[in-house]
């Protein structure tokens, strides 16, 4: 999109390769990891920037609409948003709403996948824990729960922020994106203890960018919670 190859969304585009089977085994694996309740919200972090959570949300997104589902996207990442880019659409979305007198409905936008919306970050604002906090941001979130069955959340990393922490106990899930060549154990643990200390569910790691095809260079796992490998 917008002539950025490493923002593909691979399951649209190549659905036929493994990384986008990947990506169904984790769309099956999230829709059968809770058990006890029902899960619609799902927020996705990472430890630390650049591990590919905004790239993994949109990919599983994509897979749950192409199950017949529908999904909506919220850009949350009101830091360094990347998701108006990766869908490419005109960035107008979470913000807008939160600081002016405008119908959230005016801000969210079909993409190029049946029965995918987004509603994107909007302008960078200079306080983007307090804006998702608030209880207009509370409304919004209820909001858009009625309209999909999945509400996909993208959320700065965990430890740089506290925005991830904020939104934690609003979900009924959290997915931990962890990019296997680069992240510390001692950091994924750190991410892992403030989403749980903050009253996050964790569902899972996905642990993002293990080499083992040559062709396409990355897979994706997904563990679960328990640090039990659940499919790959």
């Amino acid at each position: 999109m917008m002539g950025i190859d490493k923002y593909k969304l691979i399951v649209h585009e190549q659905a036929k390769s493994p990384i986008a089977e990947a990506y169904r085994t984790l769309r099956t694996n999230i829709q059968f990891s809770k058990t006890d309740g029902q899960l619609q919200t799902i927020l996705f972090t990472s430890s630390g920037p650049g591990e590919g959570k905004s790239t993994t949300l949109a990919n599983t997104a994509v897979a749950l609409a192409q199950s017949g589902k529908r999904v909506i996207i919220m850009d949350c990442d009101l830091r360094k948003p990347v998701l108006h880019k990766i869908f490419d659409k005109k960035n107008r979305g979470i913000t807008n709403f939160l600081v002016e007198e405008i119908c959230a409905e005016d801000l969210i936008q079909e993409t190029q996948v049946e029965n995918l919306r987004i509603l994107t970050s909007g302008p960078i604002p200079p306080n983007p824990s307090e804006l998702l906090g608030s209880r207009k941001m509370q409304g919004l979130f209820n909001s858009l729960k009625e309209q999909a069955d999945y509400l996909m959340i993208d959320a700065p990393p965990v430890i740089a922020v506290t925005d991830a922490c904020v939104l934690a106990s609003k979900v009924d899930g959290i997915a931990l994106v962890i990019n296997s060549g680069t992240v510390r154990p001692e950091m994924a643990q750190k991410a892992k203890d403030l989403l749980i200390k903050a009253n996050g569910h964790l569902l899972g790691v996905i642990l993002n960018r293990v080499e083992i095809e040559e062709e396409y260079g990355h897979y994706y796992y997904y563990y679960g919670s328990d640090t039990t490998k659940i499919a790959k």
